[in-house]
C-alpha cells in the first residue's frame, strides 16, 4: 500500500509555529494549488487549498524561512483524522504531513528561483543519500559556483554539450 504526496502551491498565510507540552515543535500552513483546469472557457483557475502539517526541525525551518505567497513544494502522506467539537459533533480532518519541503523561491528575490530543501527521515534524492536539514547549497567545501552575486555567468560555446 502506498500514502504518497506530492505538491507544489503557494503559500495562503505565514506558517504557524506550536509547540506540544513535550517541547515538539509544529508548524501549520496552508497551501494552493491550481487545479489544471477552469470551469469556464478562458475563465480563472480554481485552486484547492490543502493543509499541510510539518514536525520538529522541519517545522522551525518552515516557520523561519517560509512567507505568505511564496512557493514550495511538499512531499508527504495524507492523513485523516478526527475529534469531538463543543457540540458533540464528530469532526474530520484531512491533512498533509510532511516530511520534505522544497522551497522554490529565495527569500531574498520574489519571483526568483532557487531556495532550499528541506525534510526529515530517509533517503535523499533518487532515494540514496541523506536529506538536509538546511539549503542543498549551503556546504563548506562545496561553494555554489552559481550563487547570487549579480554578476553574468561567462560560458564559451565550446564549454556546452550540445
Amino acid at each position: 500500500m502506498l500514502n504518497r504526496v506530492i505538491l507544489i502551491g503557494r503559500l495562503t498565510r505565514d506558517p504557524e509555529l506550536r509547540y506540544t507540552p513535550a517541547g515538539v515543535a509544529v508548524a501549520q500552513f496552508t497551501l494552493a494549488v491550481d487545479r489544471p483546469f477552469s470551469r469556464e472557457q478562458g475563465g480563472e483557475r480554481e485552486a484547492d487549498f490543502i493543509p499541510v502539517v510539518t514536525w520538529r526541525q522541519l517545522a522551525e525551518t518552515c516557520a523561519n524561512y517560509l512567507r505568505k505567497g511564496r512557493l514550495a513544494a511538499v512531499e508527504g502522506r495524507i492523513q485523516v483524522r478526527n475529534y469531538e467539537n463543543n457540540e458533540g459533533r464528530r469532526v474530520y480532518v484531512t491533512e498533509v504531513i510532511a516530511d520534505n519541503v522544497r522551497f522554490l523561491e529565495s527569500p531574498n528575490r520574489e519571483g526568483g528561483s532557487g531556495g532550499g530543501e528541506y525534510g526529515a527521515g530517509g533517503g535523499g534524492y533518487g532515494g540514496s543519500g541523506s536529506r538536509n536539514a538546511g539549503p542543498r547549497s549551503s556546504g563548506s567545501g562545496n561553494p555554489d559556483p552559481f550563487a547570487d552575486d549579480g554578476k553574468p555567468i561567462d560560458i564559451s560555446d565550446d564549454d556546452l554539450p550540445f
